[in-house]
């Protein structure tokens, strides 16, 4: 019955199944294979709207160098350039900061894993420059997030949401927090755990032991081991309902070259993933033309694989705050289908538990904290009743 079903890529726009079809062809002579008709009635705007919006541009810019001039116009060629250009010196200048930033932790004895970053450019496609990164994603001992912090806030970052916290809610409710640097327009962003609670993620002692190095660096730089970088791609991506590819792509390079399905058993039994394994396996198998084992796909995977071209197939970015009525609703439906029902039963009864915006709404002496527990409810229909008026 699996085998039967398919994605439904019917809303998929024209350009956006070129540049997929672009991406599938490894060499020139694949590329030369394309039909030409995929190239006609292109909107050429659109074609660059997408391929920056999915990241996938600093990949694209190599395989237009390799299709006819006829095809692709000069001014389509000559952005991809320009993009490519600039992204190559925002990941040099990103594998700088990793340095400082790896040094600065070093000297005060703080253990650091590099998450997400300009080295994952050079892990998974062997050039810093085929990848894009707009900031980097490092992981911290959870003890060790108060000495993190005050490092970064005096290298001049700061706090990106410095919101009031209560009860330690902060630590309870999410899994990072961002900071900026004015001067040199850089973002940090510490996590003190994967992913967001109640996911189920190996803590930190065991990812430093399965760690592995940045081998772009000269310098001692850490970064996840590949099944454990394999799981938190797969559920970031999963979490954000791969509304950009290069995600996609990026578990593609994985999975293919350093990771068999004997290696991933023993996570897909702890963690409990195999319907987000099995999502994104069916997802990379029928966009990017990969092959993978259908054992490891499920009825479920295909519902969060269907789920998921929503966000693909149109420029959403969940990033934003405040979304789309019509989007945040879709997004809030799917987030509930990802997780199983012990997951979505701790979420709900999180929301009884205070806020930082409980705290705004309604400033308490720090002794009198725990009165926010039963003044939560009043709290949120009041700021229901401020924001419809």
């Amino acid at each position: 019955m699996q085998k039967e079903m398919r994605l439904n890529l019917e809303n998929v726009p024209k350009e956006l199944k070129l540049i997929l079809e672009l991406i599938k062809a490894e060499s020139k002579e694949e590329i030369e294979r394309i039909d030409p008709e995929w190239f006609q009635e292109i909107d050429w705007q659109q074609f660059i709207e997408l391929a920056l919006h999915h990241r996938l541009y600093p990949v694209l810019h190599g395989k237009a160098q390799m299709i006819d001039n006829q095809l692709v116009p000069s001014s389509v060629r000559n952005r991809l350039a320009y993009e490519y250009k600039r992204n190559t010196f925002q990941m040099l200048k990103l594998c700088g900061e990793m340095e400082q930033v790896s040094q600065l932790f070093n000297k005060e004895n703080i253990r650091l894993l590099f998450l997400k970053g300009p080295h994952l450019g050079h892990e998974l496609y062997g050039d810093l420059s085929l990848r894009t990164s707009h900031d980097l994603d490092i992981l911290v001992p959870p003890e060790d997030f108060d000495k993190a912090e005050k490092l970064l806030l005096e290298a001049g970052y700061e706090n990106d949401n410095p919101l009031p916290t209560v009860l330690n809610s902060r630590r309870l409710r999410e899994h990072h927090v961002k900071y900026f640097h004015q001067e040199k327009k850089m973002i940090v962003e510490i996590h003190w755990r994967l992913n967001p609670p109640p996911s189920e993620d190996p803590n930190f002692e065991e990812l430093w032991k399965r760690k592995q190095f940045c081998s772009f660096s000269p310098h001692l730089l850490f970064m996840l081991g590949k099944e454990d970088l394999f799981m938190f791609l797969i559920k970031h991506g999963s979490r954000h309902g791969w509304f950009r590819l290069r995600w996609l792509l990026d578990i593609q390079r994985l999975k293919d070259e350093r990771i068999s399905k004997e290696q991933l058993l023993p996570f897909l039994q702890r963690y409990k993933a195999k319907h987000l394994i099995s999502q994104s396996m069916i997802l990379y198998t029928e966009l990017l033309n990969s092959k993978t084992s259908e054992t490891i796909f499920t009825n479920k995977g295909y519902k969060l694989a269907n789920k998921s071209i929503f966000f693909i197939e149109s420029i959403i970015h969940l990033h934003r705050n405040p979304l789309p009525k019509e989007i945040a609703s879709y997004h809030k439906k799917y987030l509930h289908l990802l997780k199983n029902p012990i997951q979505n039963i701790v979420i709900f009864f999180s929301r009884f538990y205070p806020a930082p915006i409980d705290v705004e709404t309604l400033p308490l002496p720090r002794k009198l904290s725990f009165l926010y527990f039963p003044l939560r409810p009043f709290l949120w229909s009041f700021r229901k009743v401020r924001n419809v008026s």
